[in-house]
């Protein structure tokens, strides 16, 4: 069974191509003109054991706010279409992750009913070109696109870098987990049948 997706969106404001492999082993090659973004994206992918090949060109002279909800956005759909009727997955993921004096906790559950929690605070405007404020709203669009609900908390941190990274390593190792297939699960991971 692949799980493998490629996609491509076009709007007015960006053009995001997207190529990911579920069962891939960290690999990415990534390209959104948002350096620190990028740098993200790629803890993701290593943690999360995906591969994944993005590219987008959006409209970076107004700000980041459309290259990052688009890219969420072809994230959180091409997991979706990777996942298929999520046959066999184990559903559920969770990481607590450490970064130095930071500590976040991601948890996810492939539901097919999306919602977004988010806690916590940035002190900064922005970490590189990347404003703070991008950080929870890219998790939200994944989760939304994607049919995940999605807990996040910043437990505690000062630094704010490490507050972000710890987030994005949380979220891909919770991600890896639950798209994990179980070999003693033939159908989906719910009594109902359907996810």
């Amino acid at each position: 069974m692949s799980r493998h997706t490629e996609l491509e969106i076009t709007t007015r404001e960006t053009r995001t191509r997207l190529t990911v492999d579920l069962d891939g082993s960290g690999q990415a090659r990534i390209e959104t003109g948002i350096g620190y973004f990028d740098h993200m994206l790629e803890q993701l992918t290593f943690h999360g054991l995906l591969d994944l090949e993005l590219s987008c060109q959006g409209d970076l002279a107004v700000d980041s706010h459309h290259t990052v909800e688009d890219v969420a956005i072809a994230i959180g759909r091409g997991i979706d279409q990777a996942l298929g009727e999520r046959k066999g997955i184990r559903r559920y993921g969770h990481s607590f992750l450490p970064m130095d004096e930071t500590l976040a906790r991601a948890a996810l559950d492939f539901s097919g009913r999306p919602e977004f929690h988010f806690q916590g605070a940035f002190t900064r405007e922005r970490i590189g070109a990347l404003e703070t404020q991008m950080i929870p709203h890219f998790f939200k669009s994944v989760a939304l696109a994607s049919r995940m609900t999605l807990h996040m908390a910043l437990l505690y941190g000062e630094n704010d870098h490490h507050k972000c990274e710890a987030l994005f390593k949380a979220f891909g190792r919770a991600l890896g987990e639950a798209v994990t297939l179980d070999p003693r699960r033939a159908g989906v991971a719910s009594t109902k049948g359907v996810l």
